[in-house]
């Protein structure tokens, strides 16, 4: 069966061997489902960056693996869409793994998957575990470069981290339930999707310090928990806050904010204000409906552009780059939504 990408390509793709692809392409015995699926994705991101094939410069290949709820790792592959057609010194092609919750077993398989088919660069958003962070170092030691991205992986040998100034989101958060909720005998309500996600846990100390030097009196409930997906997020939340007499603040770092909402509501409890992150399509639809009050968000195609050149800077196609590239932080309310997507 003749197709329209060479059998060598596909196979860089899919990080398969050609014999493989071949066999998946003219539908022979023993190939798996999750082979002829592999195949199957990597002929649409071929497709999907087709128009990239004219261009001039290198071929080269980026790994994403990213531990996330679906609808934040679909705004990080829409960025690196969006970002690739503008890296002009090279003709890059991304290669996404992602899923909901990975285990440990599970991010050391892929990226002992992605040494063996080799990368110019592997982007991660993961947990910072001791096996992953050991996983990852292997990683680098091969001279593949890696970058952590939103979350960073502390005592590793990654080439940099991207992604947003966490301790400053947590502080802006804490000064907007200051200037909302004044030093009073209040009660808020924090988040966290996972407290092995270091980028949620340095928002977390940044807000707590801020908040006890500013508004002592403020007495905050925190949840740890749920991977930010609603049935598990709202269960921790309805159980944590169930016996309490009012919350009047929330502060959102790890998302599932549809379940806490409806948790809240169940209660009867309106907060007078409620901090989220990142501008993801359900944050974008509670933000309009004034169900949340904040949007503490950072401009993700320039996040994915800076990763792209810093892994283009490492193989010497582009300046140096600093090994931590934080972005701006943007407070968003219903009135200055960006219209980008």
């Amino acid at each position: 069966m003749t197709h329209r990408f060479p059998i060598k390509e596909i196979a860089a793709q899919a990080g398969l061997g050609t014999a493989t692809i071949d066999r998946a392409l003219n539908n022979r015995a023993n190939v798996s489902p999750q082979t002829h699926a592999r195949v199957q994705k990597a002929l649409e991101e071929l497709k999907s960056q087709e128009t990239l094939l004219s261009a001039n410069g290198r071929r080269l290949f980026f790994d994403f693996i990213v531990e996330a709820p679906k609808r934040f790792s679909n705004e990080i592959k829409r960025a690196v869409e969006v970002a690739i057609p503008e890296i002009g010194n090279a003709v890059c092609r991304s290669r996404f793994t992602s899923n909901e919750f990975m285990s440990d077993d599970d991010i050391i398989s892929i990226l002992k998957r992605v040494q063996l088919r080799g990368s110019h660069g592997v982007c991660i958003k993961t947990r910072n575990t001791p096996r992953i962070r050991d996983a990852i170092n292997t990683v680098c030691q091969s001279g593949i470069p890696v970058i952590t991205l939103v979350t960073d992986l502390n005592g590793t040998d990654r080439i940099a981290y991207v992604g947003l100034d966490n301790v400053g989101a947590g502080e802006t958060a804490a000064y907007l339930i200051e200037q909302t909720l004044g030093n009073q005998r209040k009660t808020i309500l924090t988040t966290q999707s996972n407290e092995y996600f270091l980028g949620e846990a340095n928002r977390e100390s940044a807000f707590d310090a801020k908040l006890k030097s500013n508004t002592p009196k403020i007495n905050v409930i925190k949840i740890k928990g749920g991977g930010g997906l609603d049935r598990p997020t709202k269960s921790l939340v309805y159980d944590a806050i169930s016996n309490l007499q009012s919350i009047d603040g929330v502060y959102s770092m790890g998302g599932g904010n549809k379940s806490i909402l409806s948790a809240l509501k169940e209660l009867n409890f309106k907060p007078k204000i409620f901090i989220a992150h990142d501008l993801d399509t359900d944050n974008r639809d509670l933000l309009l409906k004034r169900k949340i009050t904040f949007v503490l968000h950072h401009n993700l195609k320039n996040d994915l552009k800076q990763v792209f050149y810093t892994f283009l800077s490492n193989i010497g196609l582009y300046p140096p780059q600093p090994n931590i590239i934080a972005s701006n932080i943007d407070v968003v309310t219903p009135l200055n939504l960006p219209k980008w997507r």
